[in-house]
């Protein structure tokens, strides 16, 4: 095995270079993995541009990462060699904050951030912590398991923790990286599935992804259309666009939920009589833990949900990304190593 390997790091904001590092052991309680997969995403952006809080430069993002186990530090017993592990945003908590002792580790204060506290995977070779570790299922490939660790976990967790039933009138707003794996979780989950979008082009996909209706927004307008229908017990909001945001709260019926899990860079401004009258509310969604990511990947599994794709080599990182920020990627992308792009097709 080569005592080196490569990586792109974030060298400085808004660059991104191949690098050759020394591969290093993992400590206690890691592991070291060898990258098959990471997905882009559009968080990454926080540390290509060095902006998220605390961070410091060199760092090598990526936070959907998908691999093969290749040295286990100390005390790591759950974890075998050649295990296929996946690795999210949320990679370790620190178990002792308040937000762990009361069972919300997703928001522990002290997390292992993968791309921001430590070295994510847009690399050949991640250290990882084992309890941020997730099992693959066999019948994923590499590439399509990576996004489903964050826009994947993100959509179908914001879905099934809402307090929905089989049957309620749920929105998924935009057809994106993120809508599009939500208007899948929504209909296999039994919900009345409304897409929303704009343009009629996307009226196809949407309902070729499960969405029982569409409604494009370039001709009607989409908390009225709701309205029409009773009202959505529940909107995920996943486009990344406040002011698309906000007059949705009007199609909500009655104790509906606005779940916002798409970050805007604008605000998201609220008329308070709907919230007010109708007892209706907003909220954001953050991910998941890795025994969730767990359930997303096996849930996507049983009812047969991927997530659309574009695949680059590791090497082209700097393009896949710029993809994916000017909004032509359809719709993850995903980085692949010489490891990954040797990968087997999944078991049928």
């Amino acid at each position: 095995m080569k005592d080196t390997y490569k990586a792109v790091e974030v060298s400085a904001p808004g660059e991104l270079r191949v690098v050759e590092r020394q591969v290093s052991e993992p400590g206690a309680g890691q592991v070291r993995i060898r990258v098959e997969a990471c997905g882009i995403c559009h968080t990454d952006a926080a540390t290509v541009m060095g902006i998220y809080p605390g961070l410091t430069l060199p760092r090598v993002p990526g936070h959907e990462v998908i691999g093969r186990i290749e040295a286990i530090g100390s005390g790591v017993s759950k974890w075998k060699i050649g295990q296929r592990v996946g690795v999210g945003l949320i990679a370790g908590d620190d178990g002792v904050c308040e937000s762990c002792r009361r069972g919300d580790a997703v928001n522990c204060q002290n997390p292992v951030v993968s791309g921001v506290t430590a070295d994510g995977g847009y690399a050949e070779v991640m250290i990882a912590e084992a309890r941020g570790l997730a099992s693959i299922p066999d019948k994923l490939t590499s590439a399509e398991a990576a996004p489903l660790l964050c826009a994947g976990v993100t959509t179908y967790n914001a879905l099934r923790n809402a307090g929905l039933r089989g049957g309620d009138l749920v929105a998924v707003q935009g057809i994106g990286g993120l809508g599009h794996l939500g208007v899948q979780f929504a209909r296999h989950l039994g919900f009345h599935t409304v897409a929303i979008g704009k343009g009629r082009d996307k009226e196809k996909l949407a309902k070729d992804l499960g969405a029982h209706v569409y409604v494009d927004t370039a001709v009607d307008d989409a908390a009225v259309a709701l309205q029409r229908m009773g009202g959505a017990r529940a909107i995920l909001a996943t486009a990344p666009s406040g002011s698309a945001m906000g007059p949705l709260m009007s199609g909500l019926a009655t104790r509906g939920k606005l779940i916002v899990v798409g970050v805007p860079n604008d605000e998201i401004r609220l008329n308070a009589f709907p919230l007010v009258f109708g007892g209706r509310s907003v909220y954001g969604s953050l991910t998941g833990t890795p025994i969730d990511s767990e359930d997303t990947l096996d849930f996507s599994v049983l009812e047969h949900i991927r997530p659309m794709i574009e695949t680059v080599p590791l090497e082209q990182a700097a393009e896949g990304y710029a993809r994916m920020m000017e909004g032509k990627a359809r719709f993850r992308m995903v980085l692949v190593t010489k490891d990954g792009a040797a990968q087997t097709a999944p078991v049928n």
